[in-house]
């Protein structure tokens, strides 16, 4: 019973983990990544929309984005959609093509960076917990509904601590690869 509880919740493990994975490719790390730029909101026409789908997004040189709309009225939308981004990055458009370069990043930047990245990392391990904690209290409902015995909720209890550990195990091997992507010169 408490191995359908724990088993009902996976997918909602596995989505922090994506989320997480997700918030690292946004975070810069002195290459040019599609992944920096792609879910800008862009006011295309009035309405605002992901720059994925407007455009397509690739990287020419390992410090270059390019952009290509497919409407080249969308050009500036596109330019102006990026200078008012957090990114701190100023686009060049040729008419055809918004072009990004990626700048080198500063042993400063690249700490912050780091702390964005903690940051982000304790966010999906918070994430993680309140999971943690639907799932005991579904456990102890059980138990106190009598659909369990007392023994199989202290079971379900440290198999649910294993799976949680695997899990923030997972997010701290992202974590720290991505620092190492991030302080690479």
């Amino acid at each position: 019973m408490y191995n359908e509880i724990i088993n009902l919740h996976k997918e909602d493990l596995e989505k922090s983990i994506e989320h997480f994975k997700g918030e690292a490719g946004k975070i810069r790390t002195g290459r040019a990544n599609p992944s920096l730029v792609e879910d800008l909101l862009v006011d295309y026409y009035g309405v605002k929309t992901p720059l994925k789908q407007i455009a397509s997004i690739n990287t020419p040189e390992p410090r270059t984005i390019a952009i290509q709309p497919w409407d080249r009225g969308a050009l500036a939308a596109i330019e102006t959609a990026i200078r008012n981004s957090d990114l701190n990055m100023n686009p060049t458009n040729d008419g055809v093509l918004v072009r990004i370069n990626i700048p080198m990043l500063t042993e400063e930047r690249r700490k912050e960076m780091v702390k964005m990245l903690n940051q982000k990392g304790e966010e999906a391990r918070i994430a993680i917990r309140s999971i943690r904690e639907e799932i005991l209290k579904e456990i102890k409902d059980a138990e106190k509904a009598g659909e369990i015995s007392e023994d199989d909720e202290f079971a379900g209890k440290e198999k649910l601590q294993v799976i949680v550990d695997e899990y923030n195990k997972k997010i701290e091997e992202l974590r720290a690869k991505k620092e190492v992507e991030i302080m690479t010169v």
